[in-house]
């Protein structure tokens, strides 16, 4: 993103630094990277043409103007994600920084998974207050919502929350590593036994193709069904890529490469309490991969 002769460098680095949390918090809301640097860019532009004077706070002004474009964004898109076709997965994020600064269960799949069952309100106040610590002041102003109506979007959000299993941790261990060097382990060497013993009773198994690549349309949910897809195809079709063990979403998961050295696929997991597989989250809609 580049400048024109029309902003100051003090403008210019107020935007800058505050390009790492703005990112962060429309990636959150609306599950895509794509979308999320075009908002960036969206309100860089709007920032080049605002009037200084009339900014009292820049960080709340940046805040607002981001909240609002992606619940506009995410209204427009509620049509294309109820139609898509299959599960519809959010689209990988990639980082190269340490654990420490990105290793967020915000970012991973299951959570972004559930921001999606909430409405649109909902998954900004609860990230605006819970994730980013804004008050409900602030919040009141970014969603034109009275302060008690905010704290009610938080509420249910919280509850939504806690009723799912497992979300509130992604930080990977090396448990969590060993586990999916195992389960890497098991895939070439087809070893149905050896992977039963790494997922969860009740683990879950959901694929994105969006309609371009083949793909399940709806997830697998327990152990039967989900061994017998790896006996039946996934074990031969996934010994056949090259494996990428990576940072991504806020843990750590792997990208699947084909002879042509072109990424095919990009799995992600979640983890219960005894350290097995939850869910496997496979990518494969070739326009997430790019």
């Amino acid at each position: 993103m580049k400048a024109s002769g029309m902003i100051s460098q003090h403008d210019l680095t107020i935007f800058e630094t505050s390009r790492t949390f703005l990112f962060g918090l429309a990636y959150r809301l609306l599950g895509t990277t794509s979308d999320a640097e075009d908002v960036l860019q969206d309100i860089f532009i709007k920032w080049q043409q605002q009037p200084k004077q009339d900014i009292l706070n820049p960080q709340a002004w940046l805040t607002s103007v981001c909240t609002r474009h992606c619940i506009d964004l995410l209204r427009a898109h509620h049509r294309s994600r109820t139609e898509y076709t299959g599960t519809w997965l959010p689209e990988p994020y990639h980082h190269t920084e340490t654990f420490s600064v990105e290793s967020d269960y915000t970012l991973s799949t299951a959570f972004l998974l559930i921001l999606e069952k909430l409405s649109v309100k909902e998954r900004a106040a609860y990230l605006l207050h819970d994730i980013f610590n804004l008050d409900y002041v602030e919040i009141s102003e970014i969603l034109r919502e009275q302060q008690s109506n905010c704290r009610q979007l938080v509420a249910r959000s919280r509850k939504r929350i806690a009723d799912e299993p497992n979300i509130l941790s992604n930080h990977p261990t090396q448990q969590q590593i060993n586990l999916l060097n195992a389960f890497k382990v098991a895939i070439h060497s087809h070893d149905l036994n050896q992977l039963t013993q790494l997922l969860s009773d009740d683990i879950q198994f959901a694929a994105d193709g969006g309609g371009k690549v083949s793909a399940i349309r709806q997830p697998f949910i327990g152990q039967p069904p989900i061994l017998r897809f790896f006996e039946r195809l996934l074990f031969q079709a996934w010994t056949e890529l090259s494996w990428d063990m990576c940072h991504i979403n806020g843990g750590v998961g792997f990208k699947l490469y084909d002879s042509d050295h072109c990424c095919v696929m990009v799995l992600t997991f979640a983890f219960n309490d005894q350290q097995q597989l939850q869910s496997i989250y496979s990518l494969r809609n070739p326009d997430k991969l790019k």
